[in-house]
């Protein structure tokens, strides 16, 4: 008898081929898609589309069905996002979405029918010789580990990331081959859940004062959440050489800002640690370390003291912003992650 997997179709290119390739692979597929909005609301979103998830599955062939999730979207992710936000962090969404949502209900859905495997279309892979572990995926501009840092042992042992192993473009031309509809479809977005920006979501922001590094007062912003560590548009304040948001201070509801050359910090301390393998490496090990999604990997230093790791940069980095993800890897490998707290001093 084939083994049965679970795959999460949003609508996307990548997850209708990944659901392809596990059947391919001889997998018995079936096919849900996880509705994070408003069931009395056009089922569909920047980031999934009912129909279009659906359409990818007739076309494919595929048992289909339709988990609405929102109250669990709204308490796992939108809510201790908004609150993250006002408490003048800039939090990664798509990390807690990954984690709590994407991953961990479509396994809860795939036990609840007696089946041991959840397929996705993220790009990323799996070595399964003893304890999995989780790779990059083979495309370095589309490769999604840094949101996967989470996964636990066991959740990884029951995850298949087929799109993983081949190239964006490759992913498009499987696509094109088979004739999906999908294949002609936009990139999905990220925040989904704020189409008009995070400020949008909280009405009755603070205003507050614009500070120099000396404290001296520029001017007026308009509430913390509308600015994020190393903006420099928007500022609404005139100054003889550019000025960039260096911090965000709570405390006096206040923005920070100074020359580009105060972005740079020699390191962090991350707190809300997570292993891949259940815990540490070591209690001091190297790692290149990636910052925020898009960034690119810088070799540093981490110890770990208490519940918190000191990281030190071998070179310092720009705009290392509390409330991003800060991910451990060695090599292609992810050893794990947590949450910046804040930058270390120069």
């Amino acid at each position: 008898m084939a083994q049965r997997v679970v795959v999460g179709l949003s609508g996307g290119v990548d997850s209708a081929v990944a659901a392809y390739l596990l059947r391919e692979q001889g997998y018995e597929v079936h096919a849900i898609t996880l509705w994070l909005w408003k069931p009395t609301a056009t089922m569909e979103n920047r980031c999934c589309s009912v129909d279009t998830a659906a359409l990818a599955a007739r076309e494919l062939g595929l048992p289909h069905e339709v988990v609405l999730a929102q109250e669990d979207f709204d308490r796992l992710v939108v809510q201790p996002a908004l609150e993250a936000y006002e408490r003048g962090l800039t939090p990664n969404p798509c990390t807690w979405c990954n984690r709590e949502v994407r991953f961990a209900l479509l396994l809860k859905e795939a036990r609840r029918r007696g089946i041991p495997f959840v397929g996705t279309g993220h790009h990323a892979r799996i070595r399964r010789n003893g304890t999995p572990r989780l790779l990059r995926g083979r495309d370095p501009t589309k490769d999604q580990s840094y949101f996967l840092y989470s996964l636990s042992p066991a959740e990884l042992g029951a995850a298949l990331f087929p799109v993983g192993e081949l190239t964006k473009a490759e992913v498009r031309d499987v696509a094109r081959s088979l004739g999906l509809t999908a294949a002609r479809l936009p990139e999905s977005q990220d925040l989904c859940f704020a189409p008009q920006g995070i400020a949008a979501c909280l009405p009755q922001l603070r205003p507050g004062p614009i500070l120099d590094l000396q404290g001296r007062s520029l001017g007026v912003h308009k509430g913390l959440p509308h600015y994020t560590v190393g903006q420099r548009r928007g500022l609404g304040i005139s100054s003889p050489e550019p000025l960039y948001v260096v911090a965000l201070d709570p405390e006096r509801n206040a923005v920070i800002v100074g020359p580009e050359s105060a972005l740079y910090a020699p390191g962090l301390w991350a707190t809300d640690l997570l292993w891949i393998e259940g815990s540490p490496p070591h209690r001091e090990f190297t790692a290149e370390v990636q910052i925020r999604y898009r960034s690119s990997p810088v070799q540093a230093q981490v110890e770990l003291v208490g519940v918190q790791a000191r990281v030190q940069f071998v070179l310092p980095q720009r705009a290392v912003t509390p409330g991003q993800a800060v991910v451990f890897y060695r090599g292609e490998e992810v050893l794990g992650g947590g949450t910046i707290v804040r930058p270390l001093s120069l």
